[in-house]
């Protein structure tokens, strides 16, 4: 197919709208299902090129979950431990393949950004993945290869309307890329820059201890970060980001902002939490929607008599900030990307509070030397990679 028509652009008023390739070659991929937008095919594209990549440099199934151009999520197919198969809402689905797991983890992480989120998938979307996006919402998937009965089941999906679109894996793109603003058009390289173990190489503190996992965490993280609307800042542990701050104008707001959703990924495990008796039949947006509101600072918007009756059988006891930072303390080893250098300390002092070990970036600023110092002051391991990696 030479081009896809689609409805309308970013907005209902952009009109007309379409992809297609300027050499006049066939499109790369193929509608299977649904009629995808223009921003969804966005979603699909970056997200692919994330999830090739992280496959390539990893050797494990991958997924990430998109939203308005920036990952909510990704992940290598790890197995999943009982808390987080029940955090991530597929406890009762027995035992799921790697990549099922890995996209549970990538629409896990983050429950609440991920909600309406476009999937890409590095393996075939096989028949327990297309489980866990039946029960989600969502408004499509791109991937190599879908089985039959995989297929079936995403078809059924919003009606028979869910977007569902095969990508030639073997396709590559063009050395130049270009687009246009306001009439305008910019050429540039793509950005096809390898992100692999030599990138960590240059450890520049004290600690030089990097095990496998931070290896893998470091890949994540930086891949993640290369498509991600810049300034960004990806934390991740064990296989998958735990928190993503996105499009922020200053680095420590990146920071900041990730951090808080890792703290929130890492309080969800919290007995506290974990043991919330919810009504019958709850939604799932619902049952998503009370869990981040009691563990934020705003609790008793959901606790208030009169309004708690509505979500849960039992009242639930706060959950005091006393209580969570003690909680708080107990997350370790988690490991830091950036997409450009950290200019200050602060940077490194708040990733600290979020039980962050390991830290890649690309360095260069002035004020390396106290960042450095900073890191060594709590015992962590920061490679500079020499590596900016804006994505607009």
């Amino acid at each position: 197919m030479k081009e896809i028509q689609l409805k309308y652009g970013c907005n209902p008023n952009q009109k007309p709208s379409r992809i297609f390739m300027e050499d006049g070659s066939d499109l790369p991929v193929e509608v299977l299902n649904g009629r995808p937008g223009y921003i969804n095919f966005l979603d699909a594209f970056n997200g692919w090129q994330l999830v090739k990549e992280l496959k390539e440099a990893t050797g494990l199934p991958t997924a990430t979950s998109f939203k308005h151009v920036s990952p909510a999520g990704a992940a290598v197919g790890l197995p999943l431990s009982d808390t987080l198969a029940k955090i991530y809402a597929v406890e009762n689905m027995g035992e799921l393949s790697p990549i099922a797991c890995a996209y549970a983890r990538a629409r896990g992480a983050d429950r609440m950004s991920s909600f309406g989120d476009y999937i890409a998938l590095s393996d075939t979307c096989d028949v327990d993945t297309a489980r866990i996006i039946s029960r989600e919402t969502s408004d499509g998937i791109i991937a190599p290869a879908y089985e039959p009965e995989a297929l079936a089941i995403l078809k059924q999906k919003k009606k028979g309307a869910y977007n569902v679109v095969q990508i030639d894996e073997s396709y590559m793109p063009l050395a130049l890329e270009t687009k246009q603003i306001y009439g305008i058009s910019f050429e540039q390289g793509r950005n096809d820059f390898e992100i692999n173990n030599e990138l960590f190489s240059n450890v520049v503190t004290r600690n030089k201890d990097i095990p496998e996992q931070a290896i893998i965490d470091m890949k994540i993280a930086m891949i993640t970060l290369k498509y991600t609307q810049s300034n960004s800042v990806c934390y991740v542990k064990n296989g998958q980001a735990i928190g993503i701050g996105a499009g922020q104008q200053s680095r420590i707001h990146c920071t900041r902002l990730a951090g808080s959703k890792a703290d929130n990924w890492y309080l969800r495990q919290a007995p506290q939490v974990l043991n919330l008796e919810f009504v019958d039949k709850i939604h799932r947006a619902d049952r998503d929607n009370a869990i981040d509101t009691y563990i934020g600072e705003e609790y008793m918007d959901i606790l208030e008599d009169g309004v708690w009756e509505k979500t849960f059988k039992v009242k639930p006891s706060v959950f005091t900030m006393e209580e969570k930072k003690a909680w708080l303390a107990s997350n370790t080893d988690v490991t830091i990307g950036s997409d450009a250098f950290f200019p200050f300390s602060d940077n490194i002092e708040r990733a600290f509070k979020s039980g962050v070990k390991y830290i890649a970036q690309p360095g260069g600023s002035i004020r390396d030397d106290l960042v450095i110092e900073c890191c060594d002051k709590h015992g962590m391991v920061m490679c500079m990679t020499g590596m900016r990696l804006f994505h607009h």
